[in-house]
């Protein structure tokens, strides 16, 4: 009789040859708020050195869009003089027309080219920001070019044409208004850029709700403290005494504090909970 033979194991290491490793197991996660998407390593020198290339960009943006208004400054000037119809402007120095020339421009220079230096400010802070953080920026510098149009229209269309009309009328029975051309666009101008930078008040509100900083509720709860404040801002920011222009900018700012107490509302009803 013959006896059974033990059955040998054939492993790898017999036959020559590994058996591969498992497959890993990967485990997709959803992509936390507190996450980097952007980050990229750099020393402070290459930090410096990219702030130093985007800021000379943006500069050549604002000189380049400022040049190409030198070159069409009349038009933008007879512009500006729309809203002052039939005041008679002046030269009171020799050069003061060419010094306004240059004011103009690069007023107008600097607003063009206002989009493309966001967009390297955006650029330069993004890969810093976690995504919470992005959600909020980036909407943020957008509404911020957009108010501050809203706010130059606003200006152009309802301040300066009331603030003239209520000191064109006031005295003119006395005086013959002949006015400086400098000191007509000084106003005009001042008054635009202010009233721009005031219409960014609902985007700081936005900010200042989505970091936890202040409710909504607490917002329309000081709204008594609001309205006076913008008096005396719209009485600081006009470059002008006159009343109607203050009322109609101090309207506007509390307008604007409504409006952005609303964004916050919105904001802290879609935001989930927990966060």
């Amino acid at each position: 009789m013959t006896s059974a033979e033990p059955a040998t194991e054939v492993s790898g290491e017999d036959t020559g040859t590994a058996l591969p490793p498992p497959a890993p197991i990967r485990v997709n996660r959803p992509p936390a708020p507190d996450d980097f998407p952007g980050e990229v390593e750099m020393t402070l020198v290459d930090h410096l050195e990219e702030l130093r290339r985007r800021v000379l960009r943006s500069l050549l943006a604002v000189v380049v869009a400022a040049a190409l208004c030198l070159v069409g400054v009349k038009p933008l000037v007879k512009l500006l003089e729309m809203p002052a119809e039939g005041i008679r402007f002046l030269q009171l120095a020799p050069g003061e027309f060419l010094f306004v020339s240059l004011k103009v421009a690069g007023y107008a220079g600097l607003t063009l080219a206002l989009p493309y230096v966001l967009y390297e400010a955006l650029a330069f802070v993004l890969p810093g920001l976690t995504r919470r953080e992005r959600t909020l920026v980036a909407p943020a510098v957008a509404g911020s070019a957009v108010l501050f149009a809203a706010g130059l229209a606003f200006a152009w269309w309802a301040l300066v044409p009331a603030a003239l009309k209520f000191l064109v009328s006031y005295g003119a029975d006395v005086v013959e208004p002949s006015w400086s051309i400098e000191r007509y666009l000084d106003f005009v101008l001042l008054l635009m850029v202010a009233t721009a930078l005031a219409f960014q008040l609902p985007v700081l509100q936005l900010i200042l709700g989505a970091l936890g900083l202040i409710k909504a509720r607490t917002m329309l709860a000081g709204w008594r403290w609001v309205v006076l404040v913008a008096a005396v801002g719209s009485a600081v920011l006009t470059p002008s005494t006159d009343p109607v222009t203050m009322l109609l900018l101090a309207g506007a700012i509390t307008a604007l504090f409504l409006v952005g107490v609303g964004l916050v509302a919105l904001s802290e009803r879609l935001r989930p909970a927990g966060a």
